[in-house]
């Protein structure tokens, strides 16, 4: 454990948590524990906590929280060292691999670093290598993200060839019937 010295120099941090509707597995809870440990371990003090509960990550359009962190770092309303996240999706999933470079860019010029806590990156002692990893990491975060869209979008092509309806109610008056080869209901 910490001596009460260390203690009183803990680093200050905030935790940003995020979760789609299709990604149950990394709840805000199971995170921010994760996190949390984490930063126990590191000797950091969580802050601040800004989540964006049932937000796609492909952009930051529609994620007030993480758009309210970035301004808030910017416009120096919070005295933090890092933003901790679980992961490199739940930064983000941008489909374009510069936008997410981008905001890791506002947050980094204004002396705030990005750690993922589940997937640690060493980016002070190796810069270089640390940003390869970081791009490759950022892409296939994207590319899970378009893969899955691909896939729940056949899946829903194929239920309306079986005649189930996608979407929201069934207009008015209108019901499924089985027939058979015959015509026969």
């Amino acid at each position: 454990m910490a001596s009460e010295n260390d203690k009183n120099h803990r680093v200050r941090v905030a935790q940003y948590l995020r979760m789609s509707t299709d990604h149950q597995q990394y709840s805000l809870h199971n995170q921010s524990e994760f996190i949390k440990d984490y930063a126990e371990k590191n000797n950091m003090e969580i802050a601040y906590t800004y989540d964006d509960a049932g937000k796609s990550g492909v952009s930051i359009v529609g994620r007030h929280s993480l758009q309210q962190l970035l301004s808030d770092v910017e416009q120096k309303k919070i005295d933090i060292q890092a933003v901790l996240f679980y992961d490199v999706s739940r930064f983000g999933r941008f489909q374009n691999s510069d936008e997410a470079a981008y905001y890791s860019f506002l947050f980094e010029r204004n002396g705030v670093d990005l750690i993922y806590c589940s997937e640690p990156i060493p980016t002070k002692d190796f810069p270089l290598e640390s940003s390869v990893i970081l791009n490759i990491k950022r892409s296939s975060a994207a590319y899970h993200s378009r893969n899955l869209s691909e896939k729940v979008f056949i899946g829903q092509v194929n239920l309306i060839k079986l005649g189930y309806h996608q979407g929201g109610m069934a207009g008015y008056g209108l019901r499924r019937l089985l027939v058979d080869e015959n015509g026969i209901a």
